[in-house]
């Protein structure tokens, strides 16, 4: 072989890689298209929708905007124009406000305006409470320009519903309820309502949270970053099947106006209130008797509870859970066959049970768990309504110092002096120690210390046998019962 001949020999080997990298280039290419479609894929799998217009045909002619107007009687005092001595038209106002020597100011009509939707062709419409209020008139538009008044069917305050009636010449458009607690954090949703009095807009968005709770005892709020704006309460928000999953409600906002966070009472919810007012006219919610609070982890300790969970029952009042024979100091930890997490679970597990019914309730109570059966009544809110307290004592007595607390015991002049029933016994907190384990649980001068370690306290001996008791049996806490303003608690301080 010539030195030319090892040249031509060594090119085309050089060559022959150089054509198989140009083939490997390619198959990397097409690899990487192929990634990319096999990544697609989920998105794909979502369905998210290309456009929410058939959803909005769908489900708009069910909703409706709800018009409503109250008179307001005019305030004598503001109504006669404060007018300087000899300006021009006086006498035609002292003429018009002064006839016959009285004011006689002119009403005047406060409207307002809000969203619904109709749930059966017969015209029963769902909307907020809030948004009828107090209407002397409600009239209803439905999406083809329709419009009709409104008899007010029944109303919710704890949940802040509305139901209402029109009659029609034919059956209405309307859309049904789905089952919210199917919807899950990251699904679609679809709001609309008549914000800001701009009617029959839509907006979309999805779930940002379940679960949350506002102010009331039955709050089950659907978070939606869909945009809600006044107006837009009692409105429907829908699931992508255009089922109504929750009624737009309420909005966390710093100037009024849409910033993503929005509240919808959930469906499961509404549903049942809205079946009440249908057949009652009002809620009839299950009532167990009992006043209870959430089970911490220091008070979990002290009762011997392995975890916090479930309620802890601070006063058992006369009715079914007295009857029987539910104690101060149980914990609930079942309702119905169904774990109990906290209080908040389990006032909405009793409403729903349904009034009459015999349950089945788990309670711990000294150590191991009990069976009770249980015959719920309806619950009555105004008898709920906490009695009123009163502010410190003013006793002469010497200051007994135990675990941040000054105490003396509950006098006669002193029960007569704070409003005490005659049936309550305990130690009278003077005095809470500045940084102490007490001060950081809330207690403060006035409250009423009426249990120590769940024995009855009613002198300053029987509180440390209570504590000592408790020291004895390796407690890192004294769980009190305490009443502040009236109200029972229990609270777990740690033992020195």
């Amino acid at each position: 072989m010539t030195h030319h001949q090892v040249r031509a020999a060594g090119a085309l080997a050089i060559a022959r890689p150089t054509r198989g990298w140009v083939a490997l280039r390619w198959l990397n290419i097409l690899g990487v298209m192929l990634l990319a479609a096999a990544m697609a894929l989920p998105l794909h799998a979502q369905d998210r929708p290309v456009s929410f217009a058939d959803l909005a045909d769908q489900v708009s002619p069910a909703v409706v905007n709800i018009t409503t107007s109250t008179t307001v009687a005019a305030n004598l005092d503001q109504t006669m124009p404060n007018l300087p001595e000899g300006a021009p038209f006086q006498d035609f106002f002292n003429d018009f406000f002064n006839r016959n020597g009285r004011q006689q100011p002119r009403p005047r009509q406060s409207q307002a305006l809000g969203s619904g939707f109709v749930i059966s062709a017969d015209g029963y419409i769902v909307t907020n409470n809030h948004v009828i209020e107090g209407a002397d008139e409600i009239e209803v538009e439905f999406f083809d320009g329709r419009r009709l008044d409104a008899t007010l069917v029944g109303t919710d305050t704890a949940t802040d519903i509305a139901l209402l009636k029109v009659e029609a010449d034919s059956d209405l458009p309307f859309v049904p309820f789905g089952n919210s607690e199917e919807a899950r954090v990251g699904d679609w949703v679809l709001a609309v309502g008549n914000p800001l009095g701009q009617g029959f807009s839509v907006s979309a968005g999805i779930i940002s949270a379940r679960g949350r709770a506002l102010q009331g005892n039955y709050d089950d709020f659907i978070q939606t970053d869909a945009a809600i704006n006044r107006g837009n309460s009692g409105g429907p928000l829908f699931n992508m099947g255009g089922q109504v999953i929750g009624v737009n409600t309420a909005i966390l906002s710093p100037n009024g106006g849409s910033i993503g966070i929005g509240f919808a009472m959930s469906s499961h919810v509404v549903e049942r209130v809205v079946f009440q007012l249908q057949e009652f006219g009002e809620t009839r919610r299950g009532w167990l008797g009992v006043r209870i609070q959430d089970v911490t982890s220091d008070v979990a300790e002290a009762l011997g509870l392995e975890r916090p969970e479930g309620a802890l029952v601070t006063e058992v009042m006369d009715g079914p859970s007295k009857a029987a024979g539910v104690e101060t100091g149980d914990v609930i930890l079942s309702f119905d066959g169904v774990q109990v997490a906290d209080t908040r679970d389990l006032v909405r597990r009793v409403a729903d049970a349904g009034v009459g019914r015999d349950v089945e309730v788990v309670v711990f109570r000294n150590g191991a768990e009990e069976t009770l059966h249980v015959t719920l009544a309806q619950r009555d809110e105004e008898r709920l309504t906490p009695a009123a307290g009163s502010n410190a004592p003013q006793a002469p007595a010497e200051p007994t110092m135990i675990l941040g607390l000054d105490l003396v015991p509950l006098s006669d002049q002193m029960r007569a002096d704070m409003g005490i029933a005659p049936g309550v016994e305990g130690l009278v907190v003077r005095d809470v120690e500045s940084g102490s384990d007490a001060e950081s649980k809330g207690l403060r001068a006035g409250d009423i210390v009426t249990e120590a370690g769940q024995q009855p306290v009613t002198s300053i001996e029987s509180f440390n046998a209570a504590l000592q008791a408790a020291r004895d049996a390796g407690r890192r806490t004294l769980l009190l019962m305490v009443r502040s303003g009236g109200d029972p608690r229990f609270v777990a301080l740690a033992i020195e």
